[in-house]
């Protein structure tokens, strides 16, 4: 965690955030990028979905159990949607 800042709070500008992406870039950056809206938030969104699909696989989870999983966070999204967004599309 950057030591600018605690539990999600930025100290600079005392905005509360969390960073998605805080395994690629700093929340410094993370923070500058999503002020001036460079951040395309269903390309975050899908990001987090492989990532956490991925995290489930590797604890040996079937793949229909890691879907059902992830919809219980993204409940607006159908099965397929997800299944979609996990095997089409960039890597993790």
């Amino acid at each position: 965690m950057n030591p600018k800042t605690v539990m999600g709070e930025n100290m600079n500008t005392g905005l509360n955030y969390e960073n998605p992406l805080g395994d690629l870039i700093s929340d410094d950056i993370y923070e500058l990028l999503n002020s001036r809206n460079l951040i395309n938030e269903k390309s975050v969104r899908d990001y987090q979905i492989k990532k956490k699909f991925k995290l489930l696989r590797e604890e040996k989870v079937s793949a229909s159990d890691a879907i059902e999983r992830i919809r219980e966070e993204y409940p607006y999204l159908q099965f397929d949607s997800i299944r979609k967004i996990i095997y089409l599309g960039n890597k993790v």
